[in-house]
């Protein structure tokens, strides 16, 4: 029996979803349970896009509960924003914000974004997120582990 039967007849094997967390905040109008998400790197160190990327990887696979990235913001329902808000990234986040369409949500992730980090205070940095767009999900962590970026995820899409 060749390699391609052998994978045809197993079929596709996975492993069980864990249980649906709680709902954290109501998905966009008319997003029915698919989420097209922007990333933006307001000033990180770049922890934070290595679990984004992991989150997203086929070991995690975020897009079988509905979240999916997408290359621009005028196609997106949410915005993950990662990092301190530095001087440089302040009007480039917010006209981001402004071409992402509505209803959007804006998703904080890390605690840099939420509450500075250890970056707080620094010369180059302007604030944190909330201090420029308004956030609705707050994802906290230094940095958070692919499971928490799924589960916060889901906990959006209803997934």
């Amino acid at each position: 029996m060749s390699w391609a039967t052998r994978i045809l007849k197993a079929g596709r094997i996975v492993q069980d979803s864990p249980a649906m967390p709680a709902s954290t905040v109501s998905p966009p109008t008319g997003t029915r349970a698919s989420l097209q998400i922007r990333h933006v790197d307001a000033g990180s160190c770049n922890g934070c896009e290595l679990e984004l990327s992991g989150a997203f990887s086929s070991v995690y696979d975020a897009e079988q509960f509905g979240a999916r990235l997408v290359a621009s913001p005028r196609h997106a329902d949410a915005l993950i924003v990662t990092g301190v808000v530095t001087h440089n990234m302040r009007t480039a986040l917010i006209d981001t914000v402004a071409a992402t369409p509505e209803p959007r949500l804006v998703i904080a992730m890390g605690d840099c974004a939420c509450n500075g980090g250890l970056f707080r205070g620094g010369y180059g940095v302007a604030g944190i997120v909330e201090d420029f767009v308004p956030v609705d999900v707050e994802l906290r962590g230094c940095p958070p582990t692919p499971d928490e970026i799924i589960e916060t995820l889901r906990g959006v899409t209803g997934r």
